[in-house]
């Protein structure tokens, strides 16, 4: 005799909910969790592309970052609004409008030769991310089964860091390996003596490193049409009537939120500075002190930079096996203090050691975003969009503690023998402070 309950575990499962299936969708979606990752990858070894063919400094070149997640801060409320009135479908399209326009912004922004245009193609190609990460979260979450919504979150964000590996062997064997190999000081001496011929090297440079993002634009006015085209489910889009300043009041009440909101703000910078510089460490240790050529010294740094991604991406799925096991507080904090160590290998270890506790840090950080991204929206209710949404805000640190660590850099020189790119490090190393006090505090609060 059938009961009721196994009619219900037939019925549904981790793509599928009272016998309706969402596979196609939950593709189509999970898709956009790979798309962002490659956004993010396939520019954090930019930077230090864009300082070589403007011949800016750092913390000149760093305003790419500033641009990138400055979209992110202001585009998260708006779209939580958008969502809470429309739709998550809706949401998912406006986001991948503007990641499409802002990657084809490109084309322009090269023709006009400046700097400057391509952080405005940043800027709105970000604010289309935000768009993402604001609807796509949950809308993974509430499509299908409650019991198994955790479950497919995870599933759905184990594409990002895929994407992430993806974008960065694009950048490499599609950009960087195609650069024109004149060495910086020497493209510094033509812009004087030959500016024709450092304006070619210019313009070749440009038209190499704007490729990824045309054809990634392409990839998403494709992905937006059969979105667009295909009936989405409807699950967890039920109207509220909250407003968001109503909203906003409930959420600063609540301390665990408050502390995850900061903490996620200083992850995220610890992330994109470690990740960001990781170029200019290598460039300092294998060119400046090994003499390497720069090109061979970029080649390197990048291989010690797609071993950090995998090692990122690796981490991920050991810690959560360990989640079974260790609350998220405790293993946040245990991570974050692991991270720590590193850091400080990174700033007093002066030869390769210092490369390798650079790269094993994208380990302690794998599970960090989404675990302090779960343990903050612990207990909101219907406050989880607006939650969910200045969690995604907070990746504004992503765009304010670049600069502060590339200011240091651009010192040079060196304290008691340390060299200021060895002492940037330390702007990191707060951050994982935080995160680590974060992870202790939450381990410890009654569930």
């Amino acid at each position: 005799m059938t009961t009721k309950s196994d009619m219900t575990t037939k019925k549904d499962g981790l793509f599928s909910k009272d016998g309706i299936s969402f596979l196609l969708p939950f593709i189509m979606i999970t898709t956009c969790f790979a798309m962002w990752g490659f956004a993010n990858d396939v520019t954090n070894p930019m930077v230090k592309s864009y300082s070589t063919i403007f011949q800016i400094n750092v913390f000149e070149s760093s305003l790419v970052q500033v641009a990138f997640y400055l979209g992110y801060f202001v585009m998260a409320f708006p779209a939580a609004m958008f969502i809470q009135k429309y739709s998550f479908k809706a949401g998912v399209l406006v986001g991948l409008a503007l990641y499409a326009i802002g990657a084809l912004a490109f084309i322009p922004a090269k023709f006009t030769g400046i700097y400057y245009p391509f952080l405005i193609a940043y800027f709105i190609m970000t604010c289309g991310l935000s768009f993402l990460e604001t609807s796509c979260n949950p809308y993974i979450y509430c499509m299908g089964s409650e019991d198994t919504a955790t479950q497919r979150l995870n599933f759905a964000q184990s594409f990002n860091p895929i994407g992430a590996v993806t974008g960065t062997i694009v950048a490499w064997l599609f950009v960087q390996n195609q650069l024109d190999e004149t060495p910086s000081k020497v493209r510094a001496e033509l812009m004087t003596s030959n500016p024709e011929q450092f304006a070619i090297i210019k313009d070749h440079d440009l038209s190499v490193l704007i490729q990824p993002y045309v054809y990634i634009g392409i990839v998403v006015v494709i992905l937006f049409l059969a979105i667009r085209l295909t009936k989405m489910p409807k699950a967890g889009e039920q109207a509220s009537s909250k407003k968001l300043t109503t909203a906003l009041k409930e959420l600063a009440r609540i301390k665990n939120y408050r502390e995850g909101v900061i903490a996620q703000f200083f992850y995220v910078g610890a992330q994109v500075t470690c990740w960001t510089y990781i170029m200019h460490y290598g460039h300092q240790l294998f060119c400046e002190q090994g003499g390497m050529t720069e090109k061979a010294a970029s080649a390197l740094s990048f291989r010690y930079y797609i071993t950090a991604l995998i090692l990122f991406t690796v981490g991920r799925f050991i810690c959560t096996w360990f989640l079974k096991y260790i609350s998220p507080g405790k293993l946040l904090g245990i991570l974050a203090s692991a991270a720590m160590l590193c850091v400080v290998g990174v700033v007093f270890l002066t030869d390769i050691k210092g490369m390798y506790c650079l790269v094993a840090i994208s380990g302690c950080m794998s599970l960090m975003f989404p675990t302090i991204y779960g343990i903050a929206l612990k207990g909101l209710g219907e406050n989880v969009k607006f939650g969910g949404a200045g969690l995604i805000m907070s990746i504004l640190g992503g765009s304010v503690l670049p600069p502060i660590q590339a200011r240091i850099m651009d010192m040079g020189g060196d304290i008691a023998g340390i060299s200021m790119i060895h002492v940037s490090y330390s702007v990191p190393f707060i951050c994982f402070l935080v995160v680590a006090f974060y992870g202790i505090r939450s381990s410890k609060r009654p569930e």
